[in-house]
């Protein structure tokens, strides 16, 4: 039987932290770095030293600067065999500048944002968004596999990164609609889990939005995407616009919603904490 990769993971939050567990779970040597030590046996003082001896690098990190920082500090023990997987949601030009990186060093990059929640990676059942060689996509697979339901291949480096923003852009802006919904109607009388199944009946039901309206209705906010995330998110999407000369009056509107609860110190919140700008009834 063959031996399997080993995998440096840096980064453990909500995400990055359980995907780690479930790598280990599935046979693999997992090496693991956090800014802020984590107890844990697999854990390492800093990113060079997690990443000797790993075939994989898979970064959780939480934007282009950190993921910057921690590649510049982990670059001398790179090598053309390696293979790094960038899962975490930063701009365009930060993934651009990976890969220009990974190019100049020989080794191999995917572009591999993902979708889910806490639970879906405490269950390996997150979703890839992958840019770039099919190739390389198929050697990364059983890997990827080993923390995800479904791999989706959008294109070259920088499709995926794009797609998540966008897709990111979707949830922010849905979930403020939510709550002005769920203000208005609270606001004339109307009890919580009537506006909720009313929103399961109407084309405008999600499963986001099954997920979100009991918890704001019930005020709680525990973390399952940040406030602060989805922030930078937002301001990722309007950059894309911009860059493009697009008007996107939506989730500007709905970044500096974000942005008025983080300045609120909601900023470790879930993202559906935007209900907290309305007062309760």
């Amino acid at each position: 039987m063959a031996t399997l990769p080993t995998v440096a993971v840096y980064g453990l939050g909500i995400i990055g932290s359980r995907c780690a567990d479930q790598l280990a779970k599935k046979g693999y040597t997992v090496r693991t770095w956090n800014r802020t030590p984590k107890p844990r046996k697999d854990s390492h003082p800093d990113p060079a030293t997690t990443a000797q001896n790993a075939d994989f690098h898979s970064f959780y990190l939480k934007d282009g600067i950190a993921l910057r920082e921690v590649f510049n500090q982990l670059r001398g023990e790179l090598k053309p065999t390696h293979t790094i997987l960038n899962h975490s949601t930063v701009d365009l030009k930060s993934t651009q500048w990976l890969a220009a990186q990974c190019a100049e060093i020989g080794c191999q990059f995917l572009d591999i944002p993902f979708t889910g929640s806490r639970e879906a990676a405490a269950q390996a059942a997150l979703v890839y968004y992958a840019g770039g060689d099919s190739e390389v996509l198929e050697k990364a697979r059983p890997l990827l596999e080993a923390t995800s339901k479904e791999i989706k291949h959008l294109g070259p480096v920088g499709s995926a990164t794009i797609i998540k923003i966008a897709t990111n852009l979707i949830s922010a802006s849905t979930v403020q609609a939510l709550a002005e919904g769920l203000a208005i109607t609270t606001a004339h009388g109307i009890a919580p889990e009537l506006f909720t199944e009313a929103v399961a009946s109407n084309a405008s039901g999600s499963v986001l939005a099954s997920m979100k309206l009991p918890t704001m209705a019930a005020g709680d906010y525990d973390t399952h995407f940040s406030m602060e995330n989805m922030h930078k998110d937002s301001k990722f999407a309007l950059q894309l616009a911009e860059s493009k000369n697009l008007d996107t009056p939506g989730i500007r509107v709905t970044s500096e919603a974000m942005g008025n609860q983080c300045k609120k110190g909601h900023a470790h919140l879930d993202f559906s904490a935007l209900f907290k700008a309305y007062p309760e009834q």
